[in-house]
């Protein structure tokens, strides 16, 4: 009972594809604005990722190690320049934590 389930969800899958596929087509070869535009925005997708591949295979590598530097502070960093207590604008001002008073 399974398979006989199987194979018509399967068939009607293939069957709309196939619609779908033939009506692309028809749209395709039709010479309508909507289809130029597509068309033009397809091509435009296509480039742009193209154009990303060629980039990250040229410059991925240095993208890849300006994110992982080389470092014994961690994954991603070096050492700190502050000391991890005090923020960076107090130990530049060299003051002590202000506190409020009532």
């Amino acid at each position: 009972m399974e398979e006989s389930w199987d194979f018509e969800f399967l068939s009607r899958m293939v069957d709309s594809l196939v619609s779908f596929l033939s009506e692309f087509v028809d749209d395709w070869l039709a010479n309508d604005m909507r289809v130029a535009v597509f068309k033009i925005l397809f091509s435009w997708l296509v480039i742009s990722l193209v154009a990303i591949h060629f980039a990250w295979k040229v410059y991925g590598n240095t993208v890849n190690d300006m994110y992982y530097r080389q470092g014994t502070g961690g994954q991603n960093g070096g050492t700190p320049d502050t000391a991890p207590h005090l923020s960076g604008w107090e130990s530049a001002a060299g003051d002590a934590k202000k506190t409020h008073r009532e």
